[in-house]
C-alpha cells in the first residue's frame, strides 16, 4: 500500500512510530566516540568515525525527504569534496558551473587540476547545450548562487545519461521541498544543510543523496577514511531544524517573492533576478521544475557604496554571508570575487513577517 502521508509528516513521526514504552520522543544525543564491542566486529557501532546513532537517525530523516540514501557531512563543501574524491581520477574530465558557488570551482582548481583532472566550465543557463562527450562527472547548481540562473535539470540529465556522465546537482538554494533533482534524472543531489535544512545559522553540515548504491558506496568509504564526520551535537541541531523546515521555507519563499515583486520596476534597482517572477529570464524553466523559488533575491544598486549603505540602513537584514536562516541577510557578493557588478546585492530572506520585511526594504532604499 502506498504511504498516503507526505515526507514531512513521515519525518516528524519517524521516531514516534518505533518507540517503546518510556523511551524519549525527542532524538537523544549519543555523545560517544567509542562503543562496547567485545570480540570481532559484528556490524554494530564500535567507533564514532564509522557510525553514530544520532547521525544515522538524521540521515534517515533527510532520506525521507530526498527519497534516497543519504550520507551526512560536516559541511556542504565536504559533501561536494566527497563526491569529487570518490569518483574523479587523473585523466577524467569534469564539467562544472561557471557562475555557481565559487568554492566548488576553487576546490577543482586547487586539488584536482594539479593531479590531472581536466576541468571545463559552462554557464548555468547554457548547461543543457554543453558538450558532455568524455565528461566523467558534471556539477550543476540551479538556481545558481548568487546570480539565480536556472537550467533544465531533466534536459541536462538526459544529455548526461546519453554521454555516460554522472550528474550531480547542488540543490542548496531550492531544498528538496521546492525542487527534486533526483526525480528529474540527476544521479546525485548535494546540499549545504548549513542553510535552510538546519535553518538557524548555528551549525555547518551537508549531505550527499543518491538512489544508486554504486555511487554512494565510494562516497561513504571516502568519508570513513578521511574522517569527514558530523558530530552528534551538530546532527541533533540539524534534526531540530528539519522539524520546522517546511514552515520556514514557505515563509522565506513568500518573503522573497514579495521583495522581488516590490522591487520590480523600481528605477533605483537594476539587474533584478528572482526565478519566481514571470518577467525573470529563468522563470519558464523554474516553473516547470520547481514548487517554490527559494529565499534569495539578487539585484544591483548604482555602486558598491550605495549597496553597502542600503545594507547598513536595513533594520531587518543582517550584514552577513550565507542564507536559509531565520534572519534575513544581505551582502555585496563582489567582496568574495564573484563575477558580479560592484553594486550587486544578494538578499537572503528569512522568516520575518512579510509586510515588515517589504516595508523595511523599501525604507532602506528610500533613505
Amino acid at each position: 500500500m502506498t504511504d498516503p502521508y507526505s515526507p514531512i509528516s513521515r519525518l516528524l513521526h519517524h521516531r514516534t512510530q518505533r518507540l517503546a514504552r518510556g523511551e524519549p520522543v525527542a532524538l537523544p544525543i549519543v555523545a560517544a566516540s567509542t562503543f562496547h564491542q567485545p570480540g570481532d566486529p559484528d556490524g554494530t557501532h564500535f567507533y564514532g568515525r564509522n557510525g553514530n546513532p544520532t547521525v544515522e537517525e538524521v540521515e534517515e530523516e533527510i532520506g525521507l525527504i530526498e527519497d534516497a540514501d543519504v550520507a551526512l557531512f560536516p559541511s556542504g563543501m565536504s559533501a561536494i569534496a566527497a563526491v569529487f574524491y570518490a569518483h574523479l581520477r587523473p585523466g577524467d574530465r569534469v564539467l562544472v558551473h561557471a557562475d555557481g558557488y565559487y568554492n566548488a570551482r576553487g576546490l577543482l582548481a586547487a586539488q584536482f587540476g594539479p593531479m590531472g583532472v581536466h576541468v571545463q566550465t559552462a554557464a548555468t543557463s547554457d548547461f543543457a547545450a554543453a558538450d558532455f562527450a568524455g565528461v566523467k562527472l558534471a556539477l550543476i547548481e540551479t538556481p545558481s548562487n548568487p546570480g539565480l540562473d536556472v537550467c533544465d535539470i531533466a534536459a541536462v540529465a538526459a544529455k548526461a545519461r546519453a554521454a555516460g556522465t554522472i550528474l550531480m546537482a547542488d540543490n542548496t538554494t531550492a531544498t528538496p521541498l521546492c525542487q527534486r533533482p533526483l526525480d528529474l534524472g540527476a544521479d546525485i543531489s548535494i546540499m549545504a544543510d548549513t542553510k535552510a535544512m538546519a535553518g538557524h545559522s548555528d551549525l555547518l553540515a551537508g549531505h550527499v543523496a543518491s538512489r544508486s548504491e554504486a555511487l554512494m558506496a565510494p562516497v561513504r568509504t571516502w568519508r570513513r577514511l578521511a574522517g569527514a564526520v558530523v558530530s552528534p551535537f551538530d546532527a541533533y541541531l540539524l534534526h531540530r531544524g528539519l522539524e520546522t523546515l517546511e514552515l520556514r521555507v514557505a515563509r522565506a519563499n513568500a518573503n522573497a517573492m514579495a521583495i522581488a515583486t516590490a522591487l520590480s520596476g523600481d528605477l533605483r534597482v537594476s539587474g533584478l533576478r528572482y526565478p519566481g517572477l514571470a518577467s525573470d529570464p529563468a522563470h519558464g524553466a523554474a516553473r516547470r521544475q520547481m514548487k517554490g523559488y527559494g529565499p534569495i533575491v539578487s539585484f544591483c544598486l548604482e555602486s558598491r557604496e550605495a549597496a553597502e549603505g542600503f545594507i547598513a540602513r536595513h533594520p531587518l537584514a543582517a550584514a552577513a554571508t550565507s542564507f536559509g536562516g531565520v534572519h534575513s541577510s544581505a551582502e555585496c557578493r563582489v567582496r568574495w570575487g564573484d563575477a558580479v557588478p560592484a553594486g550587486f546585492i544578494r538578499f537572503a530572506c528569512g522568516i520575518e513577517p512579510v509586510s515588515d520585511l517589504v516595508a523595511a526594504t523599501l525604507s532602506a532604499l528610500d533613505a
